[in-house]
C-alpha cells in the first residue's frame, strides 16, 4: 500500500488510520460460496510458504490471501488454475506492497522445492494473463486494507510501562513488547488461515489479535482505555473474534504437545522437508519470563494440507 514507511509513528498516523477505517467500509462482502472452499487453507498456506521464502512483508501476504478469497468467491476454477491464481495474487500484492527489488522473479518461483514437488511450471504469458484478469476483477484497485495494515498502529500502544503482569509490575518492558509482537503476528496468521474471520472487519481482527495477545501474556487490564480510544473498539466488540483466536490457539498447543509426546525428535520426513520454509505448529517454548504464559507462540503454518487432494 502506498503509505509512508512506519506511518504509525508519524504526525498523520491518526488521519491515516481513519482513512483505512473508511476504506474498509467499502470492502466487498465475502459469501463463502466457492466450490473449492475446502481447499482454501491449502492455498493460503502455499501463499504463506512462498511469502516466507522471499521474506515478503505481512501486508503483502495478507493482501494476496484476501485477493484469492474474493476471486474464489466469484469464480469456479479448477485446482490447477488455483495454483496459478494464488501465485498471481501474491505477485500482485508484492508489487503493490513491496519494493521492486523484493518482488519474486519467475525463475526463482519455478525453482522452489514446493513448485518442483507439484510439477508446476509458471510461464510469463500465463502469469501476465492471470494478473490482468485479477486486476480487471478488482477494477484495478488494490488499495485494500487488511488486518496486517492495522497491526503496527495498534502495537505502538499495546504495551505501556503502567501495565501489570499477573497483577505485578513488569520485570522487563522491552521483552514484554517483544512477546506482544510475536503473539500478535501469530494470531494474525491464525486469522489468515480461516475464512471464518472474513466475517469481521480487518481492523477488528487486528484489534482482537492484540487483545488476545495481552490475555495470553497475562497483562492487565486486558483491554485498557487507551486501546479503546486508539482502536475505537470496546472489549465486548472484540469478544466474538477473540474467542475464535483462543480456540485456535488452544488447538495448536494441544496438537503440538501431542506431537512432542509421540515424536521426541526424529529427523524430518521428506514431506516436511518439502515445506522447510514453513515451520510446523509447535507449542510455546519456555522463555526467560517467569510466567509460562510469556513464551514463544506456536507457529501457524502447517504442512499437513500438502499437497491438496
Amino acid at each position: 500500500m502506498e503509505l509512508e514507511d512506519q506511518w504509525w509513528k508519524g504526525q498523520l498516523a491518526a488521519d491515516i488510520y481513519q482513512a483505512l477505517r473508511y476504506k474498509e467500509l467499502k470492502l466487498p462482502s465475502f459469501k463463502g460460496q466457492s466450490p473449492q472452499l475446502n481447499l482454501r487453507r491449502y492455498f493460503a498456506d502455499l501463499i504463506a510458504i512462498v511469502s516466507n521464502r522471499f521474506r515478503l512483508c505481512p501486508a503483502a501476504r495478507h493482501l494476496a490471501v484476501y485477493l484469492l478469497d474474493l476471486f474464489m468467491d466469484r469464480y469456479d476454477v479448477t485446482v490447477q488454475q488455483l495454483h496459478m491464481v494464488s501465485l498471481s495474487c501474491l505477485l500482485l500484492a508484492s508489487k503493490f506492497e513491496e519494493r521492486e527489488d523484493r518482488v519474486p522473479k519467475l525463475e526463482t518461483l519455478n525453482s522452489l522445492a514446493c513448485m518442483l514437488s507439484m510439477n508446476l511450471v509458471l510461464t510469463k504469458q500465463g502469469l501476465l494473463h492471470m494478473e490482468l484478469l485479477l486486476l480487471e476483477t478488482f477494477q484495478w484497485n488494490l488499495y485494500i486494507p487488511t488486518a496486517a495494515h492495522f497491526i503496527e498502529y495498534y502495537l505502538s500502544m499495546a504495551v505501556q510501562e503502567g501495565d501489570l503482569h499477573d497483577g505485578w509490575p513488569m520485570t522487563s518492558f522491552e521483552k514484554t513488547k517483544l512477546y506482544m509482537a510475536k503473539y500478535a503476528d501469530y494470531f494474525l496468521e491464525v486469522s489468515l488461515q480461516d475464512h471464518q474471520f472474513l466475517c469481521f472487519s480487518p481492523s477488528l481482527v487486528s484489534a482482537a489479535c492484540v487483545a488476545t495477545s495481552r490475555l495470553i501474556l497475562h497483562l492487565s487490564p486486558t483491554w485498557p482505555p487507551r486501546l479503546v480510544g486508539l482502536t475505537g473498539y470496546t472489549w465486548d466488540n472484540l469478544v466474538p473474534c477473540a474467542e475464535k483466536l483462543l480456540i485456535a490457539h488452544d488447538s495448536d498447543v494441544k496438537e503440538a504437545n501431542k506431537q512432542k509426546l509421540q515424536q521426541p525428535g526424529p529427523p524430518p520426513s521428506s514431506r516436511a522437508r518439502r515445506c522447510t520454509t514453513a515451520q510446523a505448529r509447535q507449542p510455546p517454548q519456555p522463555s526467560t519470563f517467569t510466567s509460562p504464559a510469556c513464551s514463544t507462540p506456536p507457529s501457524r503454518l502447517s504442512p499437513r494440507a500438502w499437497p491438496p487432494p
